[in-house]
């Protein structure tokens, strides 16, 4: 099930943005391409379970950041109760929020803003047939099953991918079906610990 939330954050194309698996080694060998061509490197980021980052990527341009909407997929057979999206999406913001103290946060883009978002997809109840509905970026690291977390990094005039990291390290309990819960402290967890994660990331190619 696409989300209203999720519907709002334009997933095919827009991007604050995880994760399951890479394929790096075809990324090392032939280097990964977005639909416009642009080319990557795989990035050897220890904090996150695959990173890559675009090869004309000038990092050094970017002083301020831009804080987008979390994108949240649940499968099309969830049943994850609206209050419970918009609460997860405030735990999320609240935790990236407070770790990324020390940057200059802006609400418009501009030509030294990075435009950051996360975005979390939960296919762990997903039969697959709902996946052709992720963009082809998505596609490649989660599979049915999986708990994926993303994190992009765009300039915020252009929209073009800077670098993209993932990670599934952490798993919260959502309520995604009848008779189920939602497990807050698992998800505040998660979240912290992504952020961090996140933190680490920018850092790392920030050079902060």
């Amino acid at each position: 099930m696409l989300t209203p939330e999720f519907k709002s954050c334009k997933y095919q194309s827009r991007g604050l943005r995880g994760i399951a698996l890479l394929l790096l080694a075809a990324c090392a060998a032939v280097g990964c391409t977005t639909v416009e061509s642009q080319s990557f490197r795989v990035s050897k980021a220890g904090n996150v379970e695959s990173a890559y980052i675009a090869t004309d990527a000038d990092f050094g341009k970017y002083d301020r950041l831009l804080a987008d909407e979390m994108g949240i997929f649940f499968p099309q057979n969830s049943n994850a109760p609206a209050e419970d999206i918009r609460r997860i999406r405030q735990i999320f913001r609240t935790a990236f929020i407070d770790e990324l103290q020390g940057y200059t946060i802006v609400r418009e883009p501009g030509p030294s803003t990075m435009k950051v978002q996360a975005s979390l997809i939960d296919l762990r109840n997903s039969p697959g047939g709902d996946i052709p509905a992720l963009r082809r970026e998505v596609r490649e690291i989660a599979t049915p099953g999986s708990l994926v977390f993303m994190m992009e990094m765009r300039d915020s005039d252009t929209d073009r991918v800077l670098a993209r990291a993932a990670d599934s390290a952490s798993t919260p309990k959502f309520a995604t079906s009848a008779g189920t819960t939602t497990d807050w402290n698992s998800v505040e967890a998660a979240a912290q610990n992504w952020a961090q994660l996140f933190r680490q990331f920018l850092d790392q190619n920030l050079a902060r």
